[in-house]
């Protein structure tokens, strides 16, 4: 199977045991996590070559991060080191109607202050047909938003399929340009647009008629005219994902997905999700199964879009921000065996 790059900064993540709250906390279970390290690893995890592209401190945090992804399959040959430290974030995760809470601890991380120089693209590039990058990477900085841009242009040039999760995070747009002035420079070089249920709307000013997000209302087919605008703003794009999720509380949510070619909208199964036990990395994980779908079943757009929803859907009962499911599982899940039966 073909050779998937992706692009973006990887973490370590710190999160209380349990639920407690991060005041009440005396230790903190470390893993790493990355929007595009996530897609990398649900990717490897299904058997698909994918190699991850960071900038990484050269020091022993730097290599447990490296150690970590290389468990999963990961390729990691073209990852840099440089820089002084590995950015952290650390999570609270809610439950009932206390959401999860995050804070971040990555100014002036090792990824942060890279420039467009760090890179050789052409080679980085030259196996692969897929690259995926999602706009936490242009948000953390000035350097990181030029070396996406780079990154993109050359992955056209080069004929890659190049897929982006717009995945808007409003704590770390702080440079200087908007969000949506720099996310538009780069969306007009994206094949495959992702968003989650508001983030058309936080980036581009394009929103859902008759859903309520804060309240966890949610009609599927009212992002037709989301994908609709969203294509008419960048003709380029040949398709609009959104992973569509209905917050009843902090530990039962609804989960399905949408997608649009320009001529149908796709409508995937809705999830009912009683019991979560990580929502962290779900959309990564959509992503990541889109992929996969598209790749594997090729011109069967919905059957990938049902693997899309179906593998994110199973992250959620996964800890930490990592899919790490089976193939077999997700083709029982959507083959509607969703009894969580114990096989032994």
């Amino acid at each position: 199977m073909e050779k998937v790059v992706t692009f973006g900064e990887i973490m370590l993540r710190l999160a209380p045991p349990g639920f407690l709250r991060i005041v009440q906390a005396r230790s903190f279970d470390a893993i790493y996590a990355g929007a595009e390290a996530n897609v990398a690893i649900t990717l490897a995890n299904l058997g698909v070559s994918a190699d991850y592209v960071t900038r990484l401190p050269n020091n022993d945090v730097g290599d447990a991060c490296l150690n970590y992804l290389r468990q999963f399959g990961v390729g990691t040959e073209k990852i840099i080191r440089g820089g002084d430290r590995l950015g952290i974030y650390f999570l609270e995760i809610g439950a009932a109607q206390r959401g999860n809470k995050v804070i971040y601890d990555r100014a002036n991380s090792a990824f942060a202050t890279i420039n467009p120089k760090d890179f050789n693209w052409n080679k980085i590039l030259s196996d692969a047909c897929w690259f995926h990058w999602t706009g936490i990477t242009p948000a953390v900085s000035e350097g990181a938003a030029d070396t996406c841009l780079e990154a993109v242009k050359k992955a056209k040039e080069m004929g890659l399929t190049v897929s982006c999760d717009i995945n808007y995070r409003s704590m770390l747009w702080k440079w200087g340009k908007s969000a949506k002035e720099v996310m538009s420079q780069l969306a007009k070089f994206v094949d495959i647009l992702i968003g989650n249920e508001e983030d058309a709307e936080k980036v581009f000013g394009v929103k859902a008629p008759e859903v309520d997000v804060a309240r966890g209302e949610i009609k599927a087919t009212s992002y037709e005219n989301v994908a609709k605008q969203l294509m008419k703003m960048f003709p380029n794009l040949k398709l609009v994902n959104f992973a569509l999720r209905g917050s009843i509380s902090a530990s039962h949510n609804t989960w399905s997905g949408v997608s649009y070619d320009g001529k149908k909208l796709y409508l995937a199964p809705v999830y009912d999700i009683t019991h979560i036990v990580d929502r962290v990395g779900a959309g990564d994980s959509f992503s990541g199964g889109f992929i996969y779908g598209m790749l594997t079943y090729k011109n069967d757009l919905q059957k990938a879009l049902n693997f899309a929803v179906a593998i994110s859907c199973l992250k959620h009962s996964i800890y930490g921000d990592s899919c790490i499911v089976k193939l077999d599982e997700i083709e029982k899940l959507m083959k509607g065996i969703t009894s969580g039966r114990i096989t032994r």
